[in-house]
């Protein structure tokens, strides 16, 4: 089953989110490869379907450390958006750039 047959009317309907981050200024600076290709995620939603008006781009974490929920603003909007129900999709390089441990992400969200 290719990623798009598992995209349903229900997910397009909503945003989808492409969140970015990465740890450190340095990493920010010294590994610029890897924030290109988290930009060129939004191209990804887009050929999954989503229409660029609503495909979100939360990168105002680049160069924060995962170390809480308070300091990532991007990740408190991003969870918010969640719990609301707006989103459809989330897409990012890797799942630990999202959360560092399964419980911030719980307590985050409500979900358990």
């Amino acid at each position: 089953m290719s990623d798009i047959t598992k995209i349903g009317a229900s997910q397009l309907s909503r945003a989808a989110y492409v969140y970015l981050r990465q740890s450190s200024p340095n990493q920010v600076e010294h590994n610029r490869e890897s924030t290109q290709r988290q930009y060129a995620l939004v191209t990804k939603a887009s050929s999954l379907g989503w229409p660029a008006e609503r495909i979100a781009v939360i990168d105002e974490d680049l160069g924060l450390s995962g170390a809480g929920v308070v300091e990532r603003s991007g990740f408190a909007r991003l969870t918010a958006e969640v719990v609301l129900g707006h989103v459809g999709i989330v897409l990012g390089l890797e799942v630990s750039r999202l959360v560092t441990r399964a419980a911030e992400f719980g307590s985050a969200t409500g979900v358990s």
